[in-house]
């Protein structure tokens, strides 16, 4: 706990068999709860982490990134989370800042904190691909202009949430692909929860995942569409249920809206 809030950590898992273990290596000990959802993984992910004590969770096939984060975040809440961060469970960020990035949440100094790869100037040392890199700052320098806030990075997978943003954000309007992470800070932004930053170097290697040229590019393409869109809900001429008060809500009880849903997601 920090000051007197439970803290969890979600890892949203596909094939991390390899890397896992050298992460749950370093999660702090005043984690309260730790939960990996494996998104029907071919290798030993699942075995690896009941072995590990974690609290693990397995869809019934693959869904996605975005639906991965959906039931990791909804089991926290269920489990009575405070404070949640989101971790990758491929090393490429270390999950030694967590203590930081959980503090400033549950001390209310921000509702959102972002591990960010450019503060510092490590990404490309740590071996952040450079046609990545430059991608990186473009989008991140038309998010902040659209979006009018001043962040140094949107697209880092190193996120700590408080309760009241992930039961407020209409959550289940976003996308199952990795642009998800993008509408959920805009989303944040839209609804007026403060961001803030710490820097976090990272690490590319074999093992640490990364999506192709391809699936970047497309990802690309998704953040500038919900950038447009956010811009066109502010000045009025389009509505989204992504920045709308009746959004889809995530619901840790398990609501009829979850028992129709195709998506399983059980303990393992």
């Amino acid at each position: 706990m920090i000051n007197s809030k439970r803290i969890a950590v979600v890892m949203p898992a596909y094939n991390a068999g390899k890397t896992l273990e050298v992460t749950v290596g370093e999660v702090p000990d005043l984690v309260d709860i730790r939960i990996l959802v494996d998104d029907r993984s071919s290798d030993n992910t699942v075995d690896l982490a009941r072995r590990l004590g974690l609290l693990v969770f397995q869809h019934d096939r693959n869904y996605g990134y975005g639906r991965n984060q959906q039931t990791c975040y909804r089991e926290a809440l269920a489990a009575g989370a405070d404070v949640v961060i989101m971790l990758h469970p491929d090393y490429q960020y270390t999950p030694l800042l967590i203590t930081a990035m959980a503090s400033m949440v549950a001390y209310d100094v921000y509702d959102v904190v972002l591990g960010s790869r450019i503060i510092g100037g490590t990404a490309l040392r740590g071996g952040m691909p450079f046609y990545k890199y430059v991608a990186n700052r473009l989008l991140t320098a038309f998010e902040n202009i659209f979006l009018g806030v001043k962040l140094s990075e949107y697209h880092t997978g190193y996120r700590a949430f408080s309760r009241r943003v992930l039961t407020e954000l209409p959550l289940l309007e976003n996308s199952d692909d990795f642009v998800f992470d993008n509408q959920m800070l805009a989303q944040c932004v839209h609804f007026g929860f403060h961001i803030g930053e710490v820097s976090c170097p990272t690490k590319y290697f074999e093992e640490a995942s990364s999506i192709n040229f391809r699936r970047s590019v497309k990802y690309g393409f998704g953040v500038l569409a919900t950038t447009m869109q956010f811009a066109l809900q502010k000045i009025g001429w389009m509505h989204f249920p992504r920045f709308s008060d009746q959004g889809r809500k995530l619901d840790p009880a398990y609501t009829e809206y979850y028992a129709s849903r195709t998506e399983t997601a059980r303990p393992a």
